[in-house]
């Protein structure tokens, strides 16, 4: 049995942002449509070291796109030096059921994460959204951006991080990435700083507290917020959320997993019914997106195993017509 692997490498030659972009918004269309089949991801606590080992499998009906991933999230890793997250993603032949590809998913998690923001921002950001304030300059935030400025024009963009170096170094990093992203990207010396002329807001941090003031922002923002995975987690302040116009990757996913949700939900601040709908239903047209100019909109992502498997049968297909990877056989 042949079995192709795939690096990080690989995977950033055979796919573009705008191109898993497109893979995104189908997946979203295909799990709020029911042609897609994905059980809630299963968690496993590694507890004498404090990490996670997550387990999310995906079939996608239309693509016809059968897979897994197994992410990895070990905090303390950072005292070594060492990635706080790794990944790996397989593939299924559907007719079969042999494995047909194994590769990088580290890359891959960060790549349809900020796909799925750059989905959110195209169908919910204002028309003509020009400045960007990035809160958490990790990996994700790279990703973020760069999503961001492949839907929009962006002329202007703020950073913060409470590791002011991280910030500065993000900075240098991506001022001279070129186009799509703009030269002038700035350290933001605090959030209220960063978000309060944003027309849009990436938040990509591990906080349990919100990382910026309800009051900070302006009127018709669009806020995308991917760090917060755990009923623990919070980036995203209450006031904010309960004004805003929620729209989630999977509303069950969000119920169970997101503490931005969870937290003004137990506090009576929300509803289960303040939840707008899921973006798979804005991108299919079943519900509206912004529907002024002034309104707040809110998209929370938890990520999805449908964004993997999609994504990642995409760089598989692209691989092989490219032949791109290493074949080997088990």
């Amino acid at each position: 049995m042949k079995l192709k692997i795939l690096s990080s490498n690989n995977i950033r030659q055979v796919i573009s942002m705008r191109q898993a972009i497109d893979c995104v918004r189908e997946a979203f269309i295909q799990l709020s449509t029911r042609k897609a089949e994905m059980p809630l991801r299963t968690v496993v606590s590694v507890q004498p070291r404090g990490g996670t080992a997550l387990f999310m499998p995906a079939y996608l009906m239309s693509s016809d796109a059968l897979g897994a991933k197994i992410v990895t999230v070990f905090p303390e890793n950072s005292k070594s030096n060492l990635p706080i997250i790794h990944a790996i993603v397989v593939i299924i032949n559907t007719e079969t059921g042999q494995p047909m590809a194994i590769m990088d998913g580290t890359y891959l998690t960060a790549l349809r994460t900020g796909a799925a923001s750059g989905v959110a921002t195209e169908l919910m950001a204002r028309t003509g959204a020009s400045m960007v304030a990035i809160l958490g300059a990790g990996v994700q935030a790279r990703t973020q951006l760069e999503a961001v400025c492949t839907v929009h024009a962006i002329d202007k963009v703020l950073v913060y991080d409470c590791v002011q170096e991280r910030a500065e170094s993000y900075v240098k990093e991506m001022k001279v990435r070129g186009s799509p992203i703009p030269e002038r990207i700035f350290v933001a010396e605090s959030p209220t700083r960063a978000v309060r002329n944003a027309d849009i807001i990436c938040t990509a941090t591990t906080s349990t507290t919100p990382v910026f003031n309800d009051g900070d922002l302006k009127k018709g923002v669009h806020i995308n917020s991917v760090g917060s995975y755990t009923p623990q987690m919070q980036e995203v302040p209450a006031p904010t959320v309960s004004r805003a116009k929620v729209v989630v990757d999977s509303r069950s996913a969000s119920l169970a997993e997101a503490g931005d949700l969870i937290v003004p939900l137990k506090d009576g601040i929300i509803n289960t019914d303040h939840i707008h709908g899921e973006i798979g239903e804005v991108a299919a047209g079943k519900i509206p997106g912004r529907e002024s100019e002034d309104e707040i909109t809110f998209f929370k992502s938890v990520g999805l195993a449908v964004q993997d498997v999609a994504v990642a049968e995409f760089i598989r297909q692209r691989s092989e017509e490219q032949g791109v990877g290493t074949d080997v056989e088990l």
